[in-house]
């Protein structure tokens, strides 16, 4: 079995999708930084993704959709068509290899599993694109491509498990009645796409929990303990794939969930235990901060390191180094601490019956 491995690049370096947009600021720059400062990423943990070719993107995306994401790049020039050049999805320099290269980290993640093994890709986690069209920030959906590079290679059974603050609708599109990839989405109910209602299964394939606004750490503990590993479990996966979006914490200026970045940790933790091959990837996150927190506390647990109490001064200085155009401020404990401090709360009626349904629903599965 393999060492886990940390994938990155340096088109994530520099690269945004305009100063008004909220992925405006770095993210896959800020947890690599903070992980070399911590002495969490040795150069042999490391390794630099490629930028998938065409070829392999249409492993899922239309030729004209990508030969369009190719011209866009090249000319600078919207394309309504494909919702390129639009608020959420603008044209910006490297609207076609930035994509591409998180869809690289993914197949070269899945490579890197084949045997067992863990593989850790901050900059996939794009989980809305669809077939023919940008779609909600995404341009191209690693984790459907992923996911299919898996089963090609001849794994039978995945088990996609999506904890950003957003529903995962192209991820849907791609395996909606599969026997053979499991879909577990938790997701803020009422929120932009508008899909993974309570009753919806995608075919059979998926097991959405939508949770209402004000989602606490012991509301998250109950459905993972209750609905998300049992689903799991009963799948057998010989892959999960962990979309670890870190837009359900407090901070988060797109979600209006109360997570700490603890529930993070918990589910890679139980997840790590139920497969021989574990991908994690990044995803949602729009506050500077507690995304590089989340992502480095990520690693912290993939790679078997222990988070300090306080960051040392090599580490601070890049939190405090990082900058957006909102004007709400970072704590002192987000400049200096990678925890969150646990956010605990009551459990919800609409929580528990998510939990109650989604729970029978599976057993008659």
């Amino acid at each position: 079995m393999n060492d886990p491995i940390f994938i990155g690049a340096r088109i994530y370096r520099g690269s945004s999708y305009g100063p008004r947009h909220p992925l405006s600021i770095p993210r896959v720059p800020t947890v690599t930084d903070l992980c070399r400062a911590l002495g969490w990423l040795p150069a042999e943990r490391y390794r630099t993704s490629p930028c998938a070719k065409p070829a392999a993107l249409r492993a899922f995306h239309t030729e004209a959709y990508i030969a369009a994401l190719i011209e866009a790049e090249a000319t600078q020039r919207a394309n309504p068509r494909f919702d390129l050049g639009s608020l959420s999805n603008p044209v910006f320099p490297e609207v076609y290899r930035r994509p591409a290269t998180a869809a690289g980290g993914g197949f070269l993640a899945a490579e890197w599993v084949r045997h067992g093994g863990v593989a850790y890709n901050p900059g996939g986690g794009t989980h809305h694109g669809l077939p023919d069209r940008a779609n909600g920030f995404c341009y191209i959906n690693e984790p459907v491509l992923t996911i299919r590079h898996l089963l090609e290679m001849g794994l039978r059974r995945v088990a996609y498990v999506d904890i950003d603050a957003h529903h995962c609708d192209g991820v849907e599109v791609a395996f909606r009645g599969s026997r053979a990839v499991r879909m577990i989405s938790v997701h803020e109910a009422r929120r932009w796409p508008f899909t993974g209602a309570l009753g919806e299964d995608a075919g059979g394939a998926a097991i959405n929990l939508p949770v209402p606004r004000g989602f606490n750490d012991s509301e998250f503990d109950l459905l993972l303990e209750e609905v998300i590993l049992p689903a799991v479990e009963a799948h057998a996966p010989e892959a999960i794939y962990l979309q670890c979006g870190a837009d359900a914490v407090s901070e988060d200026p797109l979600s209006r969930l109360a997570l700490s970045n603890r529930c993070h940790i918990r589910a890679i933790t139980a997840l790590r235990q139920m497969s021989p091959r574990l991908i994690v990837s990044g995803g949602g996150g729009y506050n500077p901060w507690s995304v590089g927190r989340a992502w480095a506390c990520a690693w912290a647990v993939l790679a078997g390191r222990e988070i300090p109490e306080r960051l040392p001064p090599e580490a601070e200085v890049i939190l405090r180094g990082l900058r957006w155009a909102r004007k709400a401020q970072p704590s002192e404990a987000m400049l200096t601490t990678l925890l969150d401090p646990p956010r605990p709360g009551p459990i919800s009626e609409e929580v528990r019956h998510v939990a109650k349904v989604c729970t029978m629903r599976s057993s008659l599965s």
